[in-house]
């Protein structure tokens, strides 16, 4: 295995944990921002009016994504094992 195949591998490991990751994190990101908004403009300051519903949106978008992710996850790592059995044989 060359240092190119492992910089190669690497950086697509990277792209799938950033692809994978990016539906719950953009989700938490607009409901937090829009939570900020009606705070703003409410002046209301309750904690737990920022992090319940921020929760609650990304356990449904992961619910939503688990079984491509699960996919995604499933043929990268078959992927890998087909490059170690070419690697060893």
């Amino acid at each position: 295995m060359t240092e190119e195949m492992i910089i190669d591998l690497f950086s697509e490991a990277i792209k799938i944990i950033l692809v994978l990751s990016a539906p719950m994190l953009l989700s938490g990101l607009l409901i937090g921002l829009l939570i900020a908004i009606f705070q703003a403009t409410t002046q209301i300051q309750e904690a737990t009016l920022a992090f319940v519903p921020k929760i609650i949106v990304v356990f449904l978008v992961l619910m939503f994504t688990g079984s491509w992710i699960i996919n995604s996850l499933v043929q990268f790592t078959n992927e890998i094992m087909n490059m170690i059995d070419l690697i060893i044989y």
